[in-house]
């Protein structure tokens, strides 16, 4: 599923959802960071997520964005996130860089929070539609210009961009309700 050289590159945006056991990864499929609908839906269900460990985030959520890459076969150029890549903007490793050193610097990551983290400046902020809540964003494999440029350029007039906020609505659905693709 890997586009590269067809003149257009696979954009994945992912998100996670869980209960106390068991998790539901939501993938969206773009072929341009403008496109207002995904070219494809792929959700894979995980069971027995790892318990969280405050300031171990990551260790509950990789696993799960692995399994979605590996069940489906998936190799995009860019995943986005939803969180920080590094949570300072440049070295505190957040769950975006954790994938990008899973997937061997071989995927562009960008991460996209909806808080700030202590540490992380405005540097980092961007403001989407009439937001006066910024997004934050950060990025392993592309400059943080273009990781902000992708994401403003993303469709929707709202803060969070209409294919981020439908991987959270499609992760956000009880594992037996069968989801639309």
């Amino acid at each position: 599923m890997e586009f590269e050289g067809l003149g257009y590159s696979l954009i994945l945006a992912i998100d996670v959802q869980y209960d106390k056991t068991n998790g539901l990864v939501a993938g969206i499929v773009l072929k341009s960071w403008t496109d207002d609908s995904p070219s494809n839906i792929y959700v894979s269900k995980i069971d027995n997520v790892d318990d969280y460990l405050p300031g171990q985030f990551y260790q509950r959520e990789l696993p799960c964005i692995l399994k979605l890459l590996n069940e489906h076969s998936l190799k995009p150029e860019y995943i986005v996130v939803d969180g920080y890549v590094y949570l300072d903007g440049c070295s505190k490793s957040g769950l975006g860089k954790h994938l990008y050193d899973a997937l061997h610097g071989k995927v562009k990551v960008i991460g996209v929070a909806k808080r700030s983290y202590v540490g992380i400046s405005e540097e980092y902020a961007i403001f989407r539609g009439s937001s006066k809540k910024p997004l934050y964003i950060t990025s392993a494999g592309e400059t943080l210009s273009a990781a902000k440029l992708h994401i403003m350029s993303m469709h929707g007039v709202h803060r969070i961009p209409t294919m981020l906020k439908k991987a959270d609505q499609l992760c956000r659905l009880n594992g037996s309700t069968p989801i639309p693709g």
